[in-house]
This record gives C-alpha cells, structure tokens and sequence, in this order.
C-alpha cells in the first residue's frame, strides 16, 4: 500500500478511537503503544500519522535545556510504526526523516516489524507460541530446566491467582531496585496506576506461587492483549529461589494457556543468563531495534554523550 506522507499530531490532536483501532487491525499491534498505556507511562508524546490512521508511529519525548529529544519509556519494550498492512522499509525510512524533522537528539525503539533500517541496533527478545497442547510444549524444554522441574516437585508449592497488585508490584520492587537502578519510585507508582486501568479493560494476569504456610516464593504480573501476554514483572523471593519457584511458576503458566491463540513474550533479554533461562522453554528470539541519532549543533553535542 502506498501511504502519503504523515501528519505530524500532539497527543490533544489524536483520535483516540482512530488509534488504538489500528492497533487492535495492526499485523505487529504491541500494547505498549495503546494511548491509555502511553498516557500512563510516557512523560509527555506526540504522533505521525499515515492517512486515516492506516499507520502510526508514538513519539515519545522529554525537554532539556529547552531541547525535545525522544527517549526510552520504563516498562515500553518496543514503539515505531505500527500498520494495518505490515510496515515496508519505505514506510519505516518515512518516518524516520519526519521524526527528525521534529527532533534533534534520541532513541527510537523500533518493534519486532521494523525491520530494513540501516544502523539500527538489534535487541533481544524471546517469545514462546502456547497454541500447542502442554505435551507439546513440554517436549521443547531443556534439560537443565527439566532438573529444575525435578527439584521444584520435591518441594510444596501451590499456583494460585489469588495475588493482588500490590503484593505483586511491591514484590518485584523491593527484590529489583537497586539492580535495575533506571527506575525510580514514581515510575513504579506510574505503572501500577497503568496496571489499575488495565485491570479495568480485563487485560491483567496476576499468578503467584505459594507454599502452604502461605509464603510467597515466586510471583508474575502480566498483561495480556492483541492475543500476546507480556511478562512485565517476574520475581522470585528469597524462599523460592533455593527451590526453583520461578521454573515452577512459568512451567504452570504455559500449561494453564497451552492450546490457545496467544504468544508468551519474555520481555527479554540482552543479558545472556536471563535469555538463556527463556530459552530454556523453549523460547525463540524475535528481534527489536534501536535507532539512536545525534543531529545536534557541533556546540551542543557534548551536552548528550
């Protein structure tokens, strides 16, 4: 399909109907550009937009020193172009220029279909298809994590959704913090209110894994839409780690959604232990992109490094 060139719109101009109906058409629709997830999440945002919302591109940005430039969201995977028909590396080299006809300075994180753009960074990220029976899915495990199945079997533990949102989030908090740093307490509290609202829409998974004196050991906070369940938080507490609670917990989640229509998404990672651990069930990576740019003054360049 050939698209005129995009309209440049802030957040006020959109059309929110427009927008997250061509998400939810979208080939490569991802949550994180939904506009109540943005609206939650993101500092501030504008758009491009395509025609009557055939496609569209989030544009996230702060200011600094009086210079917008576009940054990295917390708890945003991947942004860019999403379209009704899959995005063309034409469409994906449209929006790009456009985008820095607006900004300076930034990083630009493209989705899995962005693909064809010259010097882009290539990130990891594993997802596993759950439309296999468990059986199935079961004998694509490896052997270490089949160890550790073994090991968490001998212990007792319950899988349960009977976990609330702040037992959850408080959890991955306290346990993550200090070695995730980026983050700080207000993120958090922005992304529990983003949880709240999804919630409302349906689209929350909250699962926990507990032993019989009701201590938690392992805990996940998912959302779920477009047929995708991200894995947004995964914790594992002191108690569980010893027994592989977190193996345990996975292994349950896969069985409870194995036979339908939906793509477990890790979430990661570029750390090679953490991929090593999806890929463990059998996970298979499906890369996102980086496009990071400098088109400042030679004068004020210095300021971003």
């Amino acid at each position: 399909m050939t698209h005129t060139a995009p309209r440049y719109l802030r957040r006020k101009e959109l059309d929110t109907g427009k927008w997250n109906s061509c998400l939810d058409q979208a080939s490569n629709g991802l949550i994180y550009a939904y506009t109540y997830y943005l609206d939650e999440m993101a500092e501030n945002w504008d758009a491009l937009v395509w025609d009557d919302y055939e496609a569209i591109m989030p544009l996230p940005w702060k200011m600094k020193w009086g210079l917008k430039y576009l940054y990295w969201v917390p708890f945003v995977q991947q942004l860019g172009i999403f379209s009704r028909s899959l995005p063309t590396a034409s469409l994906l080299q449209s929006g790009i220029q456009h985008a820095l006809q607006h900004f300076r300075y930034g990083d630009l994180f493209l989705n899995f279909a962005n693909t064809g753009l010259a010097n882009t960074i290539e990130k990891t990220n594993l997802v596993l298809s759950l439309k296999s029976n468990y059986d199935s899915l079961a004998g694509n495990y490896r052997s270490d994590l089949l160890k550790n199945l073994h090991k968490a079997a001998k212990g007792t533990m319950n899988y349960t959704t009977a976990i609330d949102l702040p037992t959850a989030a408080g959890y991955y908090q306290q346990t993550y913090q200090q070695q995730i740093g980026v983050l700080h307490t207000d993120q958090y509290q922005q992304f529990v209110r983003l949880c709240e609202v999804a919630q409302q829409h349906g689209e929350l998974l909250l699962r926990g894994v507990n032993n019989n004196e009701n201590q938690w050991l392992a805990t996940a906070l998912l959302l779920k839409k477009h047929g995708r369940m991200y894995l947004l938080q995964s914790t594992t507490l002191p108690a569980g780690r010893k027994i592989s609670a977190n193996h345990y917990l996975l292994d349950q989640l896969i069985r409870e959604f194995a036979g339908t229509e939906t793509v477990l998404d890790f979430e990661g990672s570029d750390i090679a232990g953490i991929a090593h651990f999806y890929r463990n069930f059998g996970a298979v990576d499906q890369p996102y992109y980086l496009y990071h740019f400098n088109a400042l003054p030679w004068y004020l360049k210095w300021i971003k490094k």
